[in-house]
């Protein structure tokens, strides 16, 4: 039996590996894709990305593709109220006009990148909500596993 020299046929903790992904909401609409553009590329295990769709390409064969369903709990955890402040319009940046559904940018006190969307405006004051989009949304996974490595 013959086989090809350095190629891996299953997917496995540690393997860089290729995939095509579309994210899709409970409601059909399809959120994200990487389809017709550039594949994900990602180390097995390393916990970059979502643990259940790491541990979803794991066993994959090169070629095959699978579909899953995480819960909200296990994507992006519930919407929290508690991510969501109103501030003083004063306390934005000079020159800055939001408009409901920017994303402003600020640095927290550890020196963290804080990505927020406007979610309301008044002539004194602004609504910013931090909870991840999907936040409190099932989502699923059609994967296709292009290249292991």
């Amino acid at each position: 039996m013959l086989s090809a020299c350095g190629s891996k046929t299953i997917a496995n903790n540690g393997d860089t590996v290729q995939v095509n992904y579309t994210l899709t909401l409970a409601d059909g609409t399809v959120y994200q894709t990487t389809v017709g553009s550039q594949p994900l590329e990602l180390v097995l295990g390393k916990g970059n990305y979502l643990p259940d769709f790491e541990k979803a390409i794991v066993g994959m064969k090169v070629g095959e593709s699978k579909t899953i369903t995480i819960l909200s709990d296990d994507a992006y955890g519930a919407y929290s109220d508690n991510l969501t402040i109103t501030i003083d319009r004063s306390q934005l940046a000079p020159g800055v006009d939001p408009k409901v559904g920017d994303k402003l940018q600020s640095t927290d006190a550890n020196g963290q990148t804080l990505v927020v969307v406007v979610t309301a405006v008044s002539d004194t004051t602004v609504t910013l909500d931090a909870n991840s989009p999907l936040a409190g949304k099932d989502i699923t996974f059609k994967i296709d596993l292009l290249k292991i490595s």
